[in-house]
């Protein structure tokens, strides 16, 4: 017998991510036939969930919005809490604890970001609803996080920017800040999507974050946050997984070791090591995701796994999806 709760959620999600292989996706996960089909879409009509688009098979179906707003706030005198409060928290109310925690935390360490670091007189929030999941965002007309990073970290270009805020511990006024908001909030989200200037820095649900380059050069940040409605994550349960046994310090990171790397480059000197291994003596393990790295070089391999795991030794470097040829050289290295 049919689950028609799990029916339900399953129609949401292929209308989301596949709309045209609607019918075909759940004959053969279900073993529906096209009419039964149909009376499931037809009561998400009426309850508003979806909308339709088109007739008889032609017809396509997309989430309907069932929330969107946004407000716009003066930076001066304004606080992060008051913003949760004034636009966010009523919306969260009827949601599950742990799914409003985590808005608010998200949304808070955002805001709070935008009114110290963006230089901007203004920000906007914003958010979107549908039957599946929330957007918000926060969005500033200041100079632009990554440039931002470049300048105080004097990087050569602020691409690098997005591996230093993928490493975590990332703070550009670290008297006032922690630099671990950026980082807890791009893991504990389905989501988080930071955009400025031409570059765009995605964690979406996978184990790495993504490097992006725009076409469009757009003034100051945007960051959108994503969230399942129902989600069962935990706060609690992300930042116990990069703290340290009974210390609850953030001490561990893991860093995608493909943004290290510029369109047709391979890893292969020391200046490129450098550039990766920059604050990893901040953490006491750094695990090294060579997802995408299909070849590194000895002088690179020698750099990272050698000089500096000498010159650190309380710093633990763990290498996970590697390839043959990247297992070789970190061998090598090791052995010297």
């Amino acid at each position: 017998m049919i689950d028609k709760a799990q029916l339900r959620t399953r129609i949401l999600q292929i209308i989301s991510q596949d709309p045209k292989n609607l019918s075909t996706t759940l004959k053969a996960e279900f073993g529906i036939s096209r009419q039964t089909l149909s009376r499931h879409i037809q009561r998400l009509v009426t309850e508003g969930i979806i909308e339709g688009e088109g007739i008889t098979r032609g017809r396509e179906y997309r989430l309907a919005v069932l929330e969107q707003d946004a407000r716009r706030y003066v930076v001066a005198g304004l606080d992060e809490d008051f913003v949760w409060r004034d636009f966010f928290s009523a919306r969260f109310k009827s949601a599950p604890d742990n799914v409003r925690a985590i808005w608010q935390y998200g949304v808070t360490e955002m805001v709070n970001n935008a009114i110290d670091h963006s230089g901007s007189t203004e920000i906007i929030v914003g958010i979107h609803r549908n039957a599946l999941f929330t957007d918000a965002w926060i969005a500033d007309e200041g100079e632009g996080i990554f440039l931002k990073i470049q300048k105080a970290l004097g990087l050569y270009d602020p691409r690098e920017a997005i591996l230093e805020l993928a490493k975590g511990k990332l703070t550009t006024q670290p008297e006032r800040h922690t630099g671990e908001g950026i980082f807890f909030t791009s893991k504990i989200f389905d989501r988080f999507d930071i955009r400025s200037g031409k570059l765009h820095f995605l964690h979406d649900g996978e184990p790495l974050d993504i490097f992006l380059e725009r076409s469009e050069d757009s003034p100051g940040t945007v960051v959108i946050m994503r969230l399942s409605n129902e989600s069962e994550r935990t706060s609690k349960a992300v930042f116990d997984e990069f703290a340290a046994p009974e210390e609850y310090s953030f001490s561990k990171t893991v860093v995608p070791v493909r943004l290290a790397l510029y369109e047709g480059e391979k890893l292969l000197s020391r200046s490129q090591a450098k550039r990766l291994y920059l604050r990893f003596e901040r953490f006491q393990n750094v695990v090294l995701d060579f997802e995408g790295v299909g070849e590194i070089g000895q002088a690179f391999s020698d750099e990272l796994f050698r000089v500096f795991a000498q010159a650190h030794p309380s710093v633990v470097l763990t290498p996970i999806n590697t390839v043959e040829s990247v297992i070789t050289m970190i061998l090598r290295a090791k052995r010297k």
